[in-house]
């Protein structure tokens, strides 16, 4: 499969291309620009700057910055909290049946519909916007946290408590590795969660950041600049999964190996 997923990626994706700028071109389509102009718009936009800069516009310092920091503020926050909420809900059996059906009610709630309540209570800038991606990101943090620390092997607690293990050493020595591959499978998910509320609360209240761009484009008729930012964020997104599954292979290395000598 890997070696079929290599050539899908070398020849079936500038294929995919090439169509792509045959059709529009031909079809001359005033919201579906070719993708040479996209990506032109692209370079102009964020990466036309002096070599000194990274190439980077001041547009790019003034879009690229302020998102990517929410973003990786937003997630961390979230993150850590998932964590630390999951794992004490999954060891105590009472707290979690006191508060699960809060926490399955919170994550029934789609994180854009609470926006005009964010922007009551934070008003329109930085606040909203980390208060947004929390919401939307710590939801598959917080339940697969809870998931994995829960289903712990009873007997690896048994035998922490036969070499006596003191309740911090069972936490970072039994319970968050057995719960980490769980609690990682959060994690994945919650990346792309945060780019995707990272968009949306910039369309609704931000004088910055990429998803305000877009929506000035818009707002102009810049079609290829507003295909520029979706080109980007996709762009953002496969990096962003890239890096995460680096650091995941690093982390859970012992995980994979294992499961291969099972297999």
């Amino acid at each position: 499969m890997s070696v079929l997923r290599r050539v899908a990626w070398y020849w079936l994706l500038p294929v995919a291309v090439a169509a792509w700028e045959l059709v529009t071109r031909a079809a001359q389509a005033t919201y579906f620009p070719p993708p040479s102009q996209i990506v032109a718009r692209l370079r102009e936009l964020w990466f036309s700057g002096p070599p000194s800069r990274a190439f980077l516009t001041d547009e790019a310092v003034a879009d690229l910055v302020p998102s990517l920091s929410r973003l990786f503020t937003g997630w961390s926050i979230a993150c850590a909290a998932g964590v630390l909420l999951g794992v004490v809900l999954g060891r105590s059996s009472w707290l979690s049946g006191l508060v699960e059906p809060l926490v399955h009610f919170g994550r029934s709630v789609p994180p854009a519909a609470l926006l005009p309540v964010f922007l009551v209570l934070f008003k329109v800038g930085t606040p909203m916007q980390l208060a947004s991606i929390v919401y939307g990101v710590v939801w598959p943090v917080l339940i697969n946290s809870m998931d994995g620390a829960r289903h712990v092997d009873r007997q690896y607690i048994e035998t922490g408590a036969v070499y006596r293990l003191s309740r911090w050493q069972r936490l970072t020595r039994i319970i968050l590795p057995a719960a980490a591959p769980k609690i990682f499978a959060g994690l994945r998910l919650s990346v792309s969660l945060a780019l995707i509320m990272m968009v949306i609360s910039e369309l609704v209240g931000s004088s910055e950041g990429i998803g305000h761009r877009m929506l000035e484009a818009q707002s102009q008729f810049d079609i290829p600049a507003m295909w520029a930012g979706i080109v980007l964020l996709g762009l953002l997104g496969i990096g962003l999964n890239a890096a995460f599954l680096g650091v995941e292979r690093a982390v859970l290395g012992w995980h994979t190996s294992a499961r291969t000598g099972d297999a």
